[in-house]
C-alpha cells in the first residue's frame, strides 16, 4: 500500500494556479494536490472574461506592459511585470497545446477588448474561459501518475522545523483523521479571501486559508489592503453575486441608472470602460446619492447574436434568476472581486520561509499593483506557475513513528454556535467597514471587533488542534460531525485572521490608491508609493524593486 505521509512536493489548491503547477513540477517528484472541496471549484472556473496575452500583429508586450503599469496606479514592480507580459505567448502555447479550445476567428485566436487595456487582447473561451481552462488542466492532472489528490481536505498548518524554520509539510484534516504529511518543497495556491465580505463573486471556498496559514508561521505579506471590486456583479434577491464579464461592457453594454441615464461619464471620461476601481466607486457614489441597491448593466446596444456567441453562460444564469436580457437590463452592484496583495515572491514563487512558494491570487509576485488590469489574473497563474518546472529539492525519505489519539465524540456544540455566529457577522462588518469607501473611525472600531473575536476563537479548547498537535500525533476523530465542526472552526479562524490583515493594512495606508480609497485620505500621495509590508503583528513599508 503507498504510503501518504511523505511527498516530494505538496500543492494546496486546485484552481488555475494549483493545476498548472502541478502539471509544471518535473515529474520524477512524487506530488500530492490537496483541494478542499473537490476538482473543480475554485475561483479560476469562475473566471467568464478570459486571459490576457498580446500576440496580435498590432498588439506587444510593452504595450501590455504600459497597460499594466497604469491599471497598477503606481505600485507594481517593474520587473515582474515584464516578465509577465514577455512570457504570455508561451503561456498560451502551452495552454492550446494542452487542449483549451479558446474562440477563434477565421482560424486565428480571437480577442476581446476590456476594460483599461489600449488593444484587443483578451482570449476567450465563450463567457466561461476559467471553467474552460481548469476543465483541461483537471484532465491533465488525472492522467499523471507522479500526483496524488487529495480531495474534501482542509490544511490546518504549516509543519516548521523547529530549528531551522523551513517549511517541511503540513497538517492535514482528511477522512475524519488529522495527519501530518512531510514534504520538500509546500505550494500555496489557494486562491483569494473574498468571502470576508458580505458582498463577493467569489466561490465559497475563498476564505483565504494560504495568506492566513502562511502569516501565522511568520511569512512576509504584502499590499493586503488593495481589493478589487468588481463592477458588476448580479444583485438579484436570493441569487449569488454572480460576476457579470467586464467583457460585456467591452462589447459595447451600457452602465444605466434607473432612469436609463449613461451616469459613468460624470465620474470618468472613459465611463463604463474605466478602470474597475473607479467604475465601482462610481457605482457606489451613484447609489449613495439615488438611495436605489443597485444600477443596470444594458446589453441591448450589443447584437443578438453575438450576446448569444459570446455570452451564453451569463443568459442562462440570468434566466435562471428572472432576468431576460434581450428585453431589459441587469441589475448590478459592486462586489469583492480579487486580492491584489498576498504572500511576498519572487520569481522563482519563493516566499520568506524556506521551502514554502505561493502561486496565484494567493501571491503577491508585484504584477498587479494597487489594482488587477483585467484578465491578468489567469495570465499571472500560468506564466509564474511554469516557473515550477525549475524546481529542486532535497527528497528524502520519511519514517516516523505515530502517537494515535482517538478524539470520542466531543460536546462542542456550544463554541461551534458562537463560532457560527462569527461566521455570519464578520463578512457584514467588513463589508461596512473595509469595502469599497473606508475610513479610519471605522477601520479601528471593526479592528477593535475582529481582535475580540481572535481572542474567543483561540481560548476555544478546538484550537488545540489547530496550534498545539505535534508532529508525532495522529488525530483520529469518530465522526464526520466533529471533522466538519473543526473544519468550519479552522476556517472561520482563517477568516477573521484575513479581516485582521486586510483592516489593519487599510488603516495603515494613509492616502487613496488603486483599490483602496480612503474617504479621510481621498487623494494619492507620492508618499506613499511604497508597499506595505506585514509580518506578523508588524506593519512596515517598502520601495518598488
Amino acid at each position: 500500500m503507498k504510503d501518504y505521509s511523505h511527498f516530494d512536493v505538496l500543492v494546496i489548491g486546485s484552481g488555475a494556479a494549483g493545476l498548472y503547477a502541478a502539471l509544471c513540477i518535473p515529474n520524477h517528484y512524487s506530488v500530492g494536490l490537496i483541494t478542499k472541496e473537490k476538482l473543480k471549484t475554485g475561483a479560476s472556473k469562475w473566471a467568464q472574461g478570459g486571459i490576457a496575452a498580446a500576440i496580435n500583429p498590432d498588439d506587444s508586450p510593452l504595450l501590455h506592459l504600459e497597460d499594466t503599469l497604469k491599471a497598477g496606479a503606481g505600485l507594481c514592480d517593474r520587473t515582474a511585470v515584464d516578465f509577465l507580459v514577455a512570457n504570455a505567448a508561451s503561456a498560451i502555447e502551452s495552454l492550446v497545446e494542452m487542449g483549451v479550445a479558446f474562440d477563434r476567428q477565421n482560424n486565428k485566436l480571437a480577442m476581446t477588448l476590456e476594460a483599461a487595456h489600449s488593444r484587443p487582447r483578451v482570449l476567450h473561451a465563450a463567457d466561461t474561459t476559467g471553467k474552460a481552462i481548469v476543465t483541461t488542466l483537471t484532465e491533465q492532472v488525472l492522467q499523471r501518475p507522479n500526483i496524488h489528490v487529495f480531495s474534501q481536505a482542509f490544511a490546518l498548518n504549516l509543519w516548521l522545523d523547529k530549528e531551522t524554520g523551513d517549511c517541511q509539510g503540513i497538517s492535514l484534516l482528511y477522512r475524519q483523521k488529522i495527519s501530518w504529511i512531510k514534504a520538500g518543497a509546500v505550494i500555496l495556491a489557494t486562491g483569494g479571501g473574498g468571502q470576508v465580505f458580505s458582498q463577493t463573486t467569489n466561490p465559497p471556498v475563498s476564505t483565504g486559508d494560504g495568506v492566513a496559514i502562511a502569516w501565522r508561521s511568520g511569512a512576509i505579506l504584502r499590499d493586503l489592503e488593495f481589493v478589487q471590486f468588481h463592477p458588476t456583479a448580479l444583485t438579484k434577491p436570493g441569487a449569488p453575486r454572480f460576476l457579470i464579464s467586464e467583457a460585456v461592457r467591452g462589447e459595447g453594454a451600457h452602465l444605466v441608472d434607473r432612469q436609463g441615464r449613461r451616469f459613468a461619464f460624470e465620474y470618468h471620461p472613459d465611463g463604463e470602460l474605466a478602470p474597475r476601481d473607479i467604475v465601482s466607486r462610481a457605482i457606489f457614489t451613484h447609489l449613495q446619492k439615488t438611495g436605489e441597491t443597485n444600477v443596470y448593466l444594458d446589453l441591448r446596444p450589443i447584437p443578438e447574436e453575438k450576446i448569444r456567441y459570446r455570452f451564453p453562460n451569463i443568459i442562462r444564469v440570468c434566466q435562471k434568476w428572472g432576468v431576460d436580457l434581450f428585453n431589459e437590463p441587469i441589475p448590478v452592484a459592486p462586489a469583492a472581486h480579487y486580492w491584489m496583495g498576498g504572500i511576498k515572491v519572487d520569481r522563482m514563487n519563493r516566499t520568506s520561509v524556506p521551502g514554502l512558494y505561493a502561486v496565484g491570487e494567493t501571491a503577491s509576485t508585484g504584477v498587479h499593483g494597487a489594482n488587477r488590469l483585467a484578465s491578468n489574473s489567469l495570465l499571472e497563474c500560468v506564466v509564474y506557475a511554469a516557473q515550477l518546472s525549475k524546481l529542486e529539492i532535497q527528497s528524502s525519505q520519511f519514517v516516523t513513528e505515530f502517537e494515535l489519539i482517538n478524539v470520542k465524540e466531543e460536546n462542542w456544540s456550544e463554541q461551534i454556535q458562537q463560532v457560527t455566529q462569527i461566521r455570519k457577522e464578520l463578512p457584514v462588518l467588513i463589508w461596512q467597514s473595509s469595502g469599497i469607501c473606508r475610513t479610519e473611525t471605522v477601520l479601528r472600531s471593526a479592528i477593535a471587533q475582529v481582535k475580540s473575536w481572535q481572542s474567543q476563537l483561540i481560548s476555544f479548547p478546538l484550537s488545540k488542534y489547530v496550534f498545539e498537535l505535534s508532529p508525532n500525533h495522529q488525530v483520529n476523530f469518530n465522526s464526520f460531525q466533529t471533522e466538519a465542526q473543526l473544519r468550519l472552526y479552522a476556517e472561520t479562524l482563517n477568516l477573521v485572521d484575513i479581516a485582521y490583515l486586510i483592516l489593519t493594512s487599510a488603516v495603515f495606508r494613509t492616502e487613496s490608491r488603486g483599490g483602496h480609497y480612503r474617504l479621510d485620505y481621498p487623494q494619492t500621495s507620492s508618499d506613499w508609493q511604497l508597499h506595505t509590508i506585514v509580518q506578523k503583528h508588524s506593519w512596515s513599508t517598502s520601495s518598488l524593486s
